[in-house]
């Protein structure tokens, strides 16, 4: 029987366990330039006993900044700053890859420089606030890109994923889950669009399907991940097709063989939904599976046992325990992590977590 604590080939990427650490926002970068510091490195390196580290989101354009302090992979020094995290991490044993989030909509212009301004599929606002430096403010209506401008941010996470292996990680996570660009051309709530963007499914999918081959092409498809959450209201979103839409989308990137597919679980009422993308995808899976307000425990690694998942991301406590495959083979004990402390500040409820 296959077990969480027996090694998997990722692609060709050999992993020593079969429990992932889920990509969070923790917001310790740099705010100057969205570079990532010295504790970053530290952070993910104290963290490498995980068979996959996929980290929080970085923009891969300046423009996809939706949060303070958030770490990018557009510029020299950011590519200079994330090799110092790889070879953290590498020289522990571990595997890491970048998540390429771009926000869209979600984020407001007091984050960005210049004249930049969020954007989306079509103009229409998140409802809700987004956090800035000045304190919580109104989302605003995002610009609406241009068929060009969806080309070019379509190259953007060519670009970055390209960066990513420059800087020495084992891959990248594209996002397409939690409210963000991806998810906003993907529902019909927040895509508006007549063009070959928008309306029907085939269309909604078009730009997910396309940033998956480009980034493909760009560094492998044996280095490449995509994240969904299937029917995720996160962040205003609000999708009326989702069975059709994921399973479409499955069908469209199936031919391009990437590494793996990871489904954050928005419920156990989308199991059957989970069961199904499972068949439907060839390379490896990783289920982030739903928990309700529990984090994910030791009983999830029997979703691995029974075939329902490859792997099983952990994120809340992956936060407090760093050491946390150790502790889930003996089901305990786990530290809490500080809610206070989970999005800003320095060391303190970052890297000062012990292990056993």
């Amino acid at each position: 029987m296959t077990t969480a604590f027996d090694p998997i080939d990722l692609a060709g990427t050999r992993l020593a366990n079969r429990i992932a650490m889920a990509p969070m926002t923790r917001s310790r970068a740099n705010g100057e330039d969205g570079t990532p510091t010295a504790i970053v490195a530290e952070y993910y390196a104290q963290r490498a006993s995980a068979g996959l580290i996929v980290t929080e989101g970085i923009q891969p354009v300046a423009e996809g900044q939706g949060y303070p302090n958030t770490p990018g992979l557009h510029t020299r020094e950011q590519i200079a700053a994330w090799r110092e995290v790889t070879t953290a991490v590498h020289e522990r044993g571990g595997r890491i890859f970048a998540q390429l989030m771009h926000s869209g909509r979600i984020g407001h212009p007091d984050l960005l420089d210049g004249d930049l301004h969020p954007v989306g599929p079509s103009p229409v606002a998140a409802a809700g606030q987004v956090y800035t430096h000045e304190g919580p403010k109104d989302f605003v209506t995002p610009r609406e890109l241009t068929g060009d401008q969806v080309r070019e941010a379509v190259a953007g996470f060519a670009s970055a994923a390209r960066n990513a292996v420059e800087a020495g990680f084992d891959g990248v996570e594209i996002h397409g889950a939690n409210g963000y660009l991806i998810q906003q051309f993907l529902a019909s709530g927040s895509n508006h669009r007549t063009d070959e963007w928008g309306g029907p499914v085939e269309n909604r999918i078009r730009f997910a399907v396309e940033v998956v081959k480009a980034v493909a092409a760009e560094i492998g498809p044996e280095r490449t991940g995509l994240r969904i959450s299937p029917a995720n209201t996160l962040n205003d979103i609000s999708e009326t097709d989702t069975d059709e839409i994921y399973t479409r989308l499955l069908d469209a990137i199936e031919p391009v063989g990437i590494a793996y597919l990871h489904v954050l679980e928005t419920g156990p009422e989308r199991r059957p939904l989970v069961l199904d993308l499972r068949k439907r995808f060839a390379g490896t899976f990783i289920l982030n599976p739903a928990t309700g307000t529990d984090p994910t425990g030791a009983e999830s690694l029997a979703l691995i046992e029974d075939g329902t998942t490859d792997l099983v991301a952990y994120g809340r406590l992956f936060i407090a325990n760093p050491d946390l495959p150790a502790r889930l083979k003996t089901d305990g004990p786990y530290a809490t992590p500080n809610p206070a402390t989970m999005y800003a500040g320095g060391p303190e409820g970052y890297i000062d977590y012990p292990a056993l």
